[in-house]
This record gives structure tokens, sequence and C-alpha cells, in this order.
């Protein structure tokens, strides 16, 4: 009896240590190409308690039921729900800025509707959290279309806000301070930051270790990926597996050490087939052992 008492104790060191470290998990959608319960037991394949998951550019409220019962069977928590809108989308330097996020005019209206169908799907299924890419919103503050995108902003923040959760914007179109300004001129107060390690370099709009300097108090997910920065002024970088690109990866946990993070982490690799899953179980033991390192010091 006194050997079962001294294990249980053991796990439930194990389980209070677990709650003070960041918890992986990776990308996955039901955006048409896998069912619900396909996308979560992918999830759990990898060994991983976490996801994020996209639900397609018009989410639909139908897959509600399907989604919560997935995650439930494999004991999966979806930290956030992602959707892009509807519309055209072209990831370059050149049309980025007219075809992303809720910056253009033209689709703006559609991807508000967007965000806030993904939040009443995410309030359906008791996520916390609803994420996307906002655009290249103005550096230039006295920009008309910055005000216009900062009240888009607020809008769907206010919505999310009434279903309790936050809203999260995602690195990589806009520079750190540009994002850090749009926050706090939106000022919800349930505004954070999704921060995409490889964007930054992609968009060569930073780094993120430096990028949590300036946002680090907002994180509140984060995109583990790497990438090399840009070359060709039309074309962004190129995203490659964790550890062949120019993200500082130890420099990054050791960061959110600092900053107290116990959010997720969650894995993001932009191919398809055997690599992908290749590169994502690489990456799920060198962030493991990174962070087992980095949060068992003092």
């Amino acid at each position: 009896m006194l050997g079962a008492g001294l294990a249980a104790g053991s796990f439930a060191l194990a389980r209070a240590a677990d709650a003070n470290r960041p918890r992986l998990g990776v990308v996955t959608g039901i955006d048409g190409k896998a069912t619900a319960d396909e996308a979560i037991r992918k999830v759990h394949s990898f060994g991983l308690p976490t996801c994020q998951v996209h639900v397609g550019a018009i989410p639909d409220l139908r897959s509600a039921a399907p989604l919560k019962a997935a995650l439930d069977k494999y004991q999966v928590e979806a930290t956030a729900l992602m959707t892009l809108g509807p519309g055209p989308m072209v990831w370059d330097f050149y049309s980025g800025p007219k075809t992303i996020g809720i910056v253009p005019a033209a689709t703006r209206a559609a991807r508000v509707n967007a965000l806030k169908r993904a939040s009443d799907l995410g309030k359906a299924c008791n996520v916390k959290a609803v994420h996307t890419h906002c655009g290249f919103i103005p550096e230039n503050p006295n920009d008309p279309l910055y005000s216009e995108t900062v009240e888009a902003i607020r809008d769907v923040a206010n919505h999310c806000k009434a279903n309790g959760q936050i809203f999260l914007m995602e690195t990589g179109q806009e520079s750190p301070i540009t994002m850090l300004r749009a926050i706090e001129d939106a000022g919800t107060g349930n505004i954070h930051v999704n921060l995409d390690t490889a964007n930054l370099i992609l968009y060569g709009k930073g780094e993120p270790v430096g990028a949590l300097d300036v946002l680090g108090k907002y994180v509140r997910g984060l995109h583990a990926k790497d990438g090399i920065y840009p070359t060709n002024p039309k074309k962004l970088g190129r995203e490659v597996a964790i550890g062949q690109g120019r993200v500082n990866f130890p420099g990054v946990i050791k960061a959110l050490h600092g900053l107290g993070y116990t959010g997720p982490i969650t894995i993001e690799r932009e191919i398809s087939g055997p690599q992908q899953e290749a590169d994502i179980r690489n990456s799920k033991v060198f962030l493991e052992q990174l962070i087992s390192a980095t949060y068992s010091q003092a």
C-alpha cells in the first residue's frame, strides 16, 4: 500500500509539473478534406493533447456536434478555431495586401461574418479562442484603412467576448509594433496574439524572440514553425521543417519561460503527405526535449 501511495503521489506531482509547462499540439482541419473524427484521430495518433482546428471559409454550425464528439472521444483539447473567411487570398507581397484578412474592404464584411460564425461554433464546442490573419494592417496609424481595420477587429472581438472567448491575431503580415498598436487601439480587453514563429521571418517582419519583447504579454497561442527570410521582394520566404530555418527555438522557449507562458504550442507544417507526418513527429520530440530542459530550470 505504501508503494501504491508513493506511485500515486509521484503521478500527481508529474501532472502538477505538466500544468506549469506549455502543452504541445498540431494544426488540423475540418474544412472539407477530413471529417471531424478523422482530423482529431490524427492528432491523437501523434500523441498530442491539443490542436487548433481550421473550420473552413464559411464555418458550418452543423459541424459542432461531430467536432465536440471527436474531441471528447480522443481526449484532445481544441485550443482555438481558425477561419480566413471567403474570397481569394494570394500569399505574396504584391497581391497579398489586397486579398488577405479583414484589411481589404471588398471582402471585409464577409470575413468578419465568417469569424463570428467560427466564434458561435466554438461556443457550441466549448472552444475558448478564435484566430485568424487580419492582414497587412497599415504601419501608418493615420491611414484611413488602419482605423477601418481596427474597427473590424473590435467588432469581431466583441462578438467573441459575448461568447466567452478571446480573439487571436496571428503574426505575419504586420510588424509586431503595428499589431500591438491595433490590439490596444481596439481596446476590448480580449484580443491576444497567436505568435507564428516562422511567419515573422517569411514576411521579413522580424524574428520571434524580438517579437516577444514587444507582444509577449499578449501571447496566448504559438505556432511552432520554421522558415527562411525572403530574398525575392515579390515573394514570401520559404517554410521549412523545424531546425532547418532561421527560428531560434531555444531562444523562443527561454523567452516564453521568462514570461511564465504555459499555454499551447501548436506545430504547423505546411506541406502534405508522409513527409509532413514525419516532420510533425520529429518536431514533437525536439520541442518536448527543449521544453523539458528549459522549464525544469529554476
